[in-house]
């Protein structure tokens, strides 16, 4: 294997914490070398052998990093993965990719020219319910797939104090907090869509945010749903598929943030399985055995297979030493934020959108 390369995860809020540096940390071949908290000694009790910085410049200024992770606020994205790309540095950036599809197109021609890895944080494409279902699809379990539906709920009644995604900006709001993810997802699964339309609102009696969206992208004999509300007291399933020869559905979030947010630690690659979910949670599959007799209907539980956002930053490292191609790519950054452009456009003047790439 190459020499380690150095990482710097930018910021250790709950995306350092949860999202990033346990999985950089538990990676062969990357090195947490430094965590850049402004304050506090969250950071260095955590990971004792990493370097605490105050300032995201000393990281940049760094010889030891290769890889800078950047997981601040939002708004912050762009111009700390430019500065990054500029220092020389590989850069994941945390999803949204950017505030706008402007931005992204910006940050990728940089990275082309300066012969940079740049990877979105998709990593719910490593979620294990999502890998359920790209088994299933690739099975033909449920036989031509007509309806497809995604939805990430939350139930949020009164908005949380003192936090910045509760404060309105272009870039903050459930749609640009939550459908990167859903939206990603349905783009790795079916590529890109004819036509989008979308309803994104403020359900809430106070918000200054977007706090609810439905996403609908249409396929040829297919319709997506991408959908989030922060009204949802009893959830929808996270998956709901109807096909001509069946439906699966699933219920409940993958495992692998609960746990980790309950003192879980993630085993290095190697040394253990992450993460396996309880059989309670696991999907049914309904299926009508003879078409021709669609009263009989047969069900099964459907393991869900591991989840594991190891894998995306195993894939990321390959990249850097030139050993596989990126998975997640700058243009699926781009093409993910232009779509949730496209369904506030889209939402605001009533009307299905063509989708111009």
């Amino acid at each position: 294997m190459s020499a380690e390369i150095g990482v710097a995860v930018i910021g250790f809020g709950l995306a350092g914490q949860v999202f990033h540096a346990p999985f950089v940390n538990a990676v062969p071949g990357l090195k947490l070398e430094v965590i850049v908290q402004r304050k506090g000694d969250e950071a260095s009790k955590a990971y004792p052998a990493a370097r605490i910085l105050r300032s995201v410049e000393e990281a940049l200024n760094d010889s030891a990093v290769r890889l800078v992770v950047v997981g601040t606020p939002n708004e912050t994205h762009f111009d700390l993965a430019k500065q990054a790309l500029l220092a020389g540095k590989h850069v994941v950036i945390d999803k949204p990719f950017a505030s706008t599809s402007d931005e992204a197109a910006e940050l990728e021609k940089l990275a082309k020219q300066h012969g940079l890895v740049l990877a979105p944080f998709h990593n719910r494409r490593w979620d294990g319910d999502f890998l359920t279902v790209k088994k299933l699809l690739t099975e033909d379990a449920v036989g031509r797939l007509a309806t497809f539906e995604s939805h990430f709920d939350r139930f949020r009644p009164v908005p949380r104090e003192n936090t910045w995604k509760e404060t309105q900006s272009i870039s903050s709001g459930l749609l640009f907090d939550l459908a990167p993810h859903l939206v990603d997802q349905a783009l790795a699964l079916f590529g890109v869509p004819q036509g989008i339309s979308a309803s994104v609102r403020m359900d809430r009696d106070h918000t200054d945010i977007e706090d609810a969206f439905d996403i609908t992208l249409e396929y040829p004999k297919l319709r997506v749903y991408c959908r989030s509300s922060m009204l949802a007291c009893d959830a929808s399933p996270r998956f709901l598929l109807h096909g001509t020869k069946g439906s699966f559905k699933k219920f409940g979030l993958d495992p692998q943030e609960p746990a980790l947010l309950a003192g879980a630690k993630v085993p290095r690659m190697g040394q253990g399985e992450w993460l396996a979910e309880s059989e309670n949670h696991w999907g049914t599959l309904t299926v009508a055995p003879v078409p021709t007799d669609p009263g009989t209907l047969t069900q099964t539980k459907v393991r869900t297979e591991f989840g594991d956002y190891r894998n995306y930053y195993a894939n990321v490292r390959d990249a850097i030493n030139g050993t596989a191609e990126l998975t997640v790519k700058p243009v699926d950054g781009y093409r993910t934020i232009k779509l949730l452009e496209m369904a506030r456009q889209s939402s605001l003047e009533g009307r299905t959108l063509p989708i111009p790439f």
